[in-house]
């Protein structure tokens, strides 16, 4: 049986102390698995890994209710740099990377906590194993990669922390449809060769249900659906609003879609 690595009890995060974000979150992932968190724009996934991560304070954020537990330990609010020594490595939204480093230095920059530079060099090889494209431009400045090239790199450099847990915010935005599909097919590659544990943000519902193991919907600030891929997919609410289907399975366009209604209520 597969331990907790990571569980958030009711957990309230306010924005410069009067913006109610997250209003008593719980969700867990165990060790080794995907873990999947949709929702619309403003639901508060974003929120969620920062404060797993420890980035809200330089947003003026706080943890403010509730418990974060990493592998047993108490981690909420403190400094990003101890949580990553502990092995939580977040991918941002929109990429991040060092536009002025070439792709060699942003992946060094990663593994700013590894003391060795055998290590180092082990670690550059096993990027360059799941991710060719980088080992081809390793000279190359990242400004000048590609869109899909950049967040490769932006997930290499995460790789290079050797993290226990990944979180990763919206790998796919602004990415062609090939290069999504290529992307995830690495994130699981990872995940079931290395063992690491990805608490994954996203909105393209299909393809993250797709990998997965399990899955949570937000919705202002709240989980109000959680289950396996197969148990949401078949939700008829999900299928129509997060995965495009009409109640006969017909595609539909989420232009259609102008608002959301729930055929039952998700939260009492």
């Amino acid at each position: 049986m597969n331990r907790r690595m990571l569980e958030l009890n009711n957990v309230e995060v306010i924005y410069d102390d009067v913006i109610l974000v997250l209003k008593g979150l719980s969700l867990q992932v165990e060790e080794g698995q995907i873990v999947a968190l949709l929702g619309s724009n403003g639901a508060g996934k974003s929120t969620t890994l920062k404060a797993v991560s420890g980035l809200l304070v330089p947003e003026d954020g706080e943890v403010t209710d509730g418990s974060i537990e990493f592998l047993g330990q108490m981690i909420h609010n403190q400094e990003p740099s101890r949580i990553v020594r502990k092995g939580i490595f977040q991918v941002m939204e929109g990429r991040r990377i060092f536009e002025h480093l070439n792709v060699e230095e942003n992946l060094r920059a990663g593994a700013y906590t590894t003391p060795h530079r055998q290590q180092i060099s082990e670690k550059l090889a096993l990027v360059y194993e799941y991710f060719p494209r980088l080992a081809e431009r390793k000279q190359q400045v990242a400004g000048f990669l590609s869109g899909g090239e950049q967040q490769m790199l932006a997930i290499g450099r995460a790789l290079m922390a050797t993290p226990k847990l990944m979180l990763l915010d919206e790998p796919s935005l602004g990415l062609a449809p090939l290069l999504v599909q290529e992307i995830f097919q690495i994130i699981e590659r990872i995940n079931q060769e290395q063992g690491t544990s990805i608490l994954l943000v996203e909105q393209n519902a299909r393809v993250a249900l797709r990998i997965a193991k399990h899955a949570y919907i937000m919705e202002n600030g709240r989980i109000v659906m959680d289950g396996t891929p197969e148990e949401l997919s078949d939700n008829a609410d999900v299928r129509e609003f997060y995965l495009g289907f009409t109640e006969r399975g017909q595609r539909k366009s989420y232009r259609d879609v102008k608002h959301y209604k729930r055929r039952k209520r998700w939260l009492s």
